[in-house]
């Protein structure tokens, strides 16, 4: 398993990350089990070389550092060539080295002869192995250049072969190829140079590199390199969150350890975290709703049996499963948020809170994105709850003046326990201002609040033809350092919505931890 986040994940567009940062993954990808740590071009910028500089501090469990680069260019001997030489000042135990298989590329963008695109392969692979390094062949646009010209590109694999390179890496660079063709040439590389390793490098152009590097396995590749959740130029590359569990659990190879598996969704969520990039929800094996089951009749059946709607369990690669609450909902999904609340199902309510919930969506509220709200219902009806305060009344105070930034205070009333607080607070706009107001209200009676921060707020119009007197809908999630939750208020008044999602949101986070 060869990791290549930290070079050409980082050439997707959105993504930089900081030496640090760069750092802190290598040691998450080899904690994972990772074979190979792709860390970046030291001669392209001095923030790869910074990195190499920094990772030599840590003693890797099993990771290998490798540093990436090119071919020598045409008409320059190795041993003069400046990227390569920065190869060989990296300090690094491994090098991967890209050269041109496709002839339309030799001939137009290097602008030189077959014959020489052949020496600076086979030259540059030899000079790097005769400095103690272990180097791998990435044969660029390999897939395109075969179906051109296929004796050509194989030429090219033999050069890198006479180099001595440890591994030969079919690259699909443009991410246009497709699974048979994949498979097809693959097979014919290993039937040719049956005496070397090779390894499979796919662009997901066609969203078909996390297929083309199953097949590519399958035809005898056995190094696979990607990134982790599929980060890349243009449409990213093979997505080693999917590739993993693929290859391990479905077709019984060997990866990084089975155990580690457990810590997958961790990586991937750690990944973004680092590369400041929202998670998308829908992502397979990771992504939040991967194993988030909506509709009645399939969660009546997952109660019965996980498998007749889970491809396997959660656990397995870290991930949880989660039962959604909508219109679409039946009483399965309620006795299923009973029990992952440990609420009494039996309560006769039952019934009358799926049916307020529905109701409630009819009206615009949605609970998919907005779990805190839901639970918080459930508990009022099922379990005795008690809430941690209740609005007396509410002022807010908007002051604008020419060319002067708009004037905002909050002044609430709220009824804690049997005293009631009264307080105003300033804000940059007005539901800031009624955050910072019901926090400084709250603060005395319940110090946990300064733990709960607002992470996110959003704001949908349901009914667009209705202009300012639509309704809207404000989904806002809140997190405490261990956990985030969603909430959620509509109304025709956009402060009014605020509020409710606002007030559930606290509510929430003053839970116990017994029953969240």
């Amino acid at each position: 398993m060869y990791d290549t986040t930290l070079r050409d994940g980082t050439q997707g567009e959105g993504v930089s990350l900081s030496a640090e940062d760069k750092v802190k993954i290598a040691l998450r990808l080899d904690k994972m089990g990772f074979h190979y740590i792709e860390g970046g071009w030291p001669g392209s910028n001095p923030k790869d070389m910074e990195f190499f500089n920094r990772i030599k501090q840590y003693t890797l469990k099993q990771a290998v550092i490798t540093a990436f680069g090119s071919t020598c260019r045409p008409g320059v001997v190795p041993e003069q060539d400046a990227n390569l030489n920065g190869l060989l000042e990296a300090g690094v135990q491994a090098a991967a080295i890209f050269g041109k298989t496709w002839d339309f590329h030799v001939t137009k963008a290097l602008n030189t002869t077959l014959e020489e695109n052949l020496r600076m392969v086979r030259e540059s692979v030899a000079y790097l192995k005769s400095h103690g390094l272990t180097v791998f062949f990435d044969a660029e646009h390999f897939f395109d250049g075969f179906k051109a010209n296929a004796d050509y590109a194989l030429e090219v694999l033999k050069a890198a072969a006479q180099g001595g390179a440890a591994a030969l890496i079919l690259c699909d660079t443009n991410g246009g190829s497709l699974p048979h063709e994949v498979h097809a040439a693959v097979s014919r590389v290993a039937r040719e140079l049956p005496e070397i390793e090779l390894g499979i490098h796919a662009h997901n152009d066609g969203e078909m590199a996390v297929a083309n590097t199953l097949m590519a396995v399958q035809a005898g590749a056995i190094q696979v390199q990607g990134t982790v959740n599929g980060l890349g130029e243009r449409c990213g590359n093979a997505n080693l969150c999917s590739i993993i569990p693929n290859l391990t659990l479905k077709m019984d190879y060997q990866t990084v350890p089975r155990e580690n598996l457990a810590y997958l969704t961790e990586l991937s969520r750690y990944v973004y975290e680092q590369a400041n990039l929202n998670p998308p929800a829908n992502q397979a094996y990771v992504g939040e709703s991967a194993f988030a089951h909506k509709g009645g009749m399939h969660v009546s059946a997952l109660l019965k049996e996980p498998g007749t709607y889970e491809h396997l369990a959660p656990e397995l690669v870290g991930n949880t499963r989660r039962v959604l609450m909508s219109e679409l909902s039946g009483i399965s999904n309620l006795l299923y948020k009973y029990k992952e609340l440990h609420l009494d199902k039996s309560s006769p309510q039952g019934r009358q809170v799926l049916e307020q919930l529905k109701s409630m969506e009819h009206r615009g509220y949605q609970f998919e994105a907005a779990e805190g709200s839901l639970e918080l219902m459930l508990h009022k009806a099922m379990n005795g709850y008690q809430e941690p305060f209740q609005l007396a009344s509410m002022r807010l105070i908007l002051e604008m003046r020419e060319q002067q930034p708009i004037h905002s205070e909050a002044v609430i009333k709220l009824k804690v326990g049997e005293e009631m607080v009264h307080t105003a607070a300033e804000g940059n706009g007005p539901v800031n201002a009624l955050d910072n107001a019901l926090r400084k209200a709250l603060e005395t009676f319940y110090p946990e609040v300064a733990g709960l921060r607002l992470s996110d707020y959003k704001v949908r119009v349901l009914e667009e033809k209705a202009g300012t007197e639509a309704q809207v809908r404000v989904l806002i999630e809140t997190g405490n350092g261990k956990k985030t939750w969603g909430t959620v208020g509509v109304s025709t008044n956009i402060i009014e919505a605020s509020w409710q999602a606002l007030a559930d949101s606290m509510s929430y986070g003053l839970l116990p931890e017994t029953l969240k």
